[in-house]
């Protein structure tokens, strides 16, 4: 079973810290939402496993089946098997979504696809995602609605397959219909037994769809709260205050 350990992760932002003091072990099999208020880091820790230059880690460490995920670039972060939906899908203009996935998967696997396969296989990912078969010739994010850069997002999941896929705020912007979908394809991937997801979200709604079983609030830049999907409705009746002012105490 994969396992992604984050030990004592501190992270900045140019002089100004975000996170202090992060520990968390996501196992394979295992589905962890983290909740919080807006600034309280939960996409720091994201971008910060992904690799993103604009975050310092400054101290603790993190390994992904051992190896040091923090040495790695962000395509060998990739090809480990960690994934990033993000939270603002990024425009490609000039790359069409069929192209962009075909490359992203011959990348992680080493080798590309035959045509005849990636294309049976991305029409029958598609069909599961309610997506239509014209939206393949389409460039990556260019003039999709919020619904369509999300459920592209998912495609890349069933499509990648990573052994751990850290999902921030994917249900952002989504109605009933779309999240019912979304949801979908986050419960295929899960299905497979072996499979970690960190789930990063404001709300419980989602949660309604995707079960976690474990549930940690953020706020201040660390993990103040740990429980099971109970928490997750008592955070939906209780809001977020009481943490955060234990937070800056």
């Amino acid at each position: 079973m994969p396992t992604l350990e984050i030990r004592d992760l501190h992270v900045a932002v140019g002089d100004k810290e975000i996170l202090r003091g992060v520990d968390l072990t996501v196992r394979g099999g295992e589905t962890h939402a983290i909740m919080g208020p807006n600034g309280s880091g939960k996409s720091t820790l994201a971008y910060a496993l992904a690799g993103h230059p604009k975050y310092t880690v400054t101290k603790g460490e993190v390994l992904l089946d051992g190896e040091d995920l923090l040495a790695m670039s962000v395509d060998e972060r990739a090809r480990a098997g960690l994934f990033l939906a993000m939270q603002y899908p990024v425009e490609v203009p000039g790359v069409s979504v069929s192209n962009f996935l075909r490359s992203a998967i011959t990348a992680i696997r080493g080798e590309a696809p035959k045509l005849r396969d990636f294309r049976n296989e991305l029409r029958s990912k598609m069909e599961a995602l309610a997506i239509d078969p014209s939206f393949a010739q389409r460039n990556v994010n260019e003039g999709f609605s919020g619904g369509e850069k999300k459920r592209h997002e998912i495609l890349q999941l069933e499509l990648i397959n990573p052994k751990v896929a850290i999902l921030d705020e994917t249900d952002s912007g989504l109605d009933i219909d779309a999240l019912r979908v979304v949801s979908g394809g986050i419960n295929r991937f899960r299905s497979r037994g072996d499979t970690g997801v960190l789930l990063i979200t404001h709300y419980t709604r989602i949660l309604r769809y995707v079960a976690p079983d474990f549930v940690h609030v953020f706020a201040g830049g660390r993990i103040v709260e740990e429980g099971g999907p109970e928490l997750a409705e008592k955070l939906e009746a209780e809001g977020y205050e009481a943490y955060v002012k234990a937070a800056s105490v």
